[in-house]
């Protein structure tokens, strides 16, 4: 299923399937953040849209209700589809007339709104005008949420103005307002049954029921040259977009403004990067992924070398680490940015330590672009690595703690604080309780980069390189261990081949193996793990392999760090690949070697990038051929990797 995403720049988005039938409960229209905590709701879910033609009335929509009929039959009308720069469908409606529905966020106003145009293509001015009639259909709910026909719904809308209605649905949700430069017709229905195959698929209630309190019309064609315009938004108080004039005019210069916006990205995949760097609580931040995450500690550390500072975006990345030390505790940044009113979630031990990596890249980035930085900003992230540095040296929350062999330990009954972090029915499906191997590769990378301005870390790095090097070695595999003294028993070794060995290798600035042991992970990893989209997080015949990540909500969690794979993991292999083949080659060897890994291995994702999420890469995939994408269609670490590779 191939899908499209337009972001609003504040947590909020529209997303569906090219063919307009929606499978998934995130399929709509308008989908809002709200303003001051975490929470989003659905609120158009869709239209119903027909075209009265000099031949009769003519459907541009689909949808799939239960049991599986498809009615009516606008999705075969569709002649062709865009996602550049913005979604846009045409619709052969007969005698050489085409419809063409576009759809944009307003990003330059800073507002939650979704712009849907319509105009005709091959109509004559002597004939006369057609009507395009559209029917919104509302859930007004919390996003992860159905909606069920009810009696509290709240048809009714305010006149709010010539070319303006509102309607306030449900308490304590955000109230829907319809900019329109057309007509309205009060004709509350309810529809009934729609069926969601991909929430079926997942293993979740699937079916919804949608409310429609009339019909906006307008005519199109004829003497009168004009595009039809609907912007939903939100009242101003929710963060939405009060008209200011004339609705058309207006539209057009927003949909001007937002198109010289798109077109100054260098590449598609730079614009779909965008869509993750949004502003929320009066923060920048980084969506983990669409539809269902916000964002989080790891994720945002993670994606922000490739998002942001490959692509220059300095000042957003510099607010957005600048941010996220206020919720700095005990040496522990959160994995879940803090809601109003509620407790950040500490439950990571790799989220401060990729924090204090991307600091250091941010700054290294800084200077070599010849940015100038307030001597406050280097103080501010240098003191919270600091901070970082010293808590996990001393010990903190679950275990976290320098060993006397200079390696961290972490982990108590119970949790997952690594990135394998599902848990089912309280208990961990990959605990990793002791000495993960990432996680010395992460450590030992912070206390280098804490050298710079304390040697005190710089003696640490070298007794913790020195013991990996001792303890990590697996001789009989060629490899790393996954972890060492595994729930803290001294000297027990979990030897599964997981991708984990990897960052030992690559996706870092200091590599803990060199010559050929290196070259022997980077080959395993080749051999057992790669595919075309990623790396296998459990290698084929080891115990608990899965090959794809569907069913049960639990069956899903069961699976996903145990077979399925990770696009985002393509990037440190990369680097493990082009390192151990071009040590001790010149600049010309080198680049030589990069190209021959672009070849080798970026294909699949590359290819990707039209069988999805398009312009967008996959949260995980099948660990078997077709590699079939699974996840959220759009992700951010995803396509942060990527792009970080093709710049590198």
């Amino acid at each position: 299923m191939k899908e499209w995403l337009v972001a609003d720049g504040l947590g909020g988005y529209a997303m569906g399937a090219t063919n307009g039938i929606r499978t998934r409960r995130y399929h709509a229209y308008l989908i809002v953040a709200a303003p001051h905590d975490e929470q989003r709701f659905a609120l158009v879910n869709d239209i119903e849209l027909w075209i009265d033609a000099p031949g009769g009335s003519i459907s541009l929509s689909s949808h799939r209700y239960a049991p599986n009929v498809v009615y009516p039959d606008g999705a075969a009308r569709i002649i062709g589809f865009e996602a550049e720069p913005w979604p846009t469908w045409r619709f052969d409606i007969g005698d050489g007339i085409t419809v063409v529905q576009e759809l944009f966020a307003p990003r330059a106003t800073g507002r939650a709104a979704m712009v849907l145009q319509w105009r005709l293509i091959g109509v004559h001015t002597s004939e006369p005008p057609m009507q395009l009639r559209a029917r919104p259909m509302m859930s007004a709910r919390d996003f992860h949420a159905l909606h069920h026909e009810n009696a509290d719904f709240r048809f009714q809308p305010e006149h709010v103005g010539a070319e303006s209605w509102l309607w306030k649905p449900y308490r304590d949700v955000p109230p829907i307002l319809l900019h329109a430069n057309g007509s309205y017709r009060h004709e509350p229905l309810w529809f009934r049954n729609f069926s969601y195959s991909e929430e079926q698929a997942r293993g979740l209630d699937f079916v919804e029921d949608l409310a429609s309190p009339g019909e906006l019309s307008w005519s199109l064609g004829g003497s009168e040259k004009r595009d039809a315009v609907l912007m939903l938004t939100v009242p101003e108080e929710w963060g939405g977009y009060e008209t200011a004039g004339r609705l058309l005019s207006e539209c057009q210069a927003l949909a001007n403004s937002e198109r010289a916006r798109v077109g100054a990205f260098k590449s598609r995949l730079r614009h779909s990067a965008d869509g993750y760097l949004v502003r929320r609580r009066g923060r920048d931040t980084i969506i983990a992924g669409y539809p269902w995450f916000t964002d989080w500690g790891r994720d945002t550390f993670i994606s922000l070398r490739g998002l942001c500072l490959e692509a220059g975006r300095l000042d957003e990345a510099e607010r957005i680490l600048v941010s996220w030390c206020d919720a700095l505790s005990d040496g522990m940044m959160p994995n879940a940015y803090p809601a109003a009113g509620t407790e950040p979630r500490y439950n990571s031990v790799d989220a401060s330590l990729w924090f204090i990596i991307a600091a250091q890249a941010f700054l290294d980035a800084c200077v070599r672009r010849g940015r100038w930085l307030a001597p406050a900003i280097p103080k501010r992230l240098t003191d919270a690595a600091e901070e970082i540095l010293s808590a996990y040296v001393r010990g903190t929350r679950y275990g976290i703690r320098m060993d006397t062999d200079g390696l961290l330990a972490a982990g108590e009954p119970g949790l997952a604080l690594t990135w394998m972090d599902t848990i089912v029915d309280a208990e961990p499906v990959t605990p990793r309780i002791g000495k993960p191997v990432e996680i010395q590769a992460l450590w030992v990378n912070a206390l280098v980069i804490g050298s710079r301005w304390n040697e005190r870390w710089g003696d640490l790095g070298d007794e913790a390189s020195e013991s990996f090097a001792e303890r990590f070695w697996n001789a009989r595999r060629g490899c790393l261990y996954d972890v060492v003294d595994v729930d803290h028993e001294a000297g027990r070794t979990d030897d599964r081949l997981r991708p984990n060995q990897i960052m030992a290798v690559g996706g870092l600035r200091i590599a803990l193996l060199a010559g050929q042991r290196a070259s022997s992970v980077a080959e395993l990893a080749e051999r057992e793990l790669w595919t075309p989209m990623g790396l296998r997080t459990l290698a084929r015949g080891e115990p608990g392999y899965v090959d794809a990540c569907v069913g049960t909500a639990d069956a899903r969690d069961r699976a996903y760090h145990n077979g399925p794979v990770w696009p985002w993991l393509m990037g440190p292999f990369v680097d493990a690949w082009v390192r151990s083949r071009a040590t001790g080659g010149g600049p010309f060897a080198i680049k030589a070697v990069r190209a021959d890994a672009r070849r080798r291995f970026l294909g699949g994702l590359a290819r990707h990038l039209d069988e999805a999420g398009l312009g967008h890469v996959s949260e995980i995939a099948d660990s078997e051929e077709p590699w079939t994408p699974r996840g959220c269609p759009f992700q951010a670490w995803s396509v942060g990797e990527m792009l970080r590779l093709l710049a590198e």
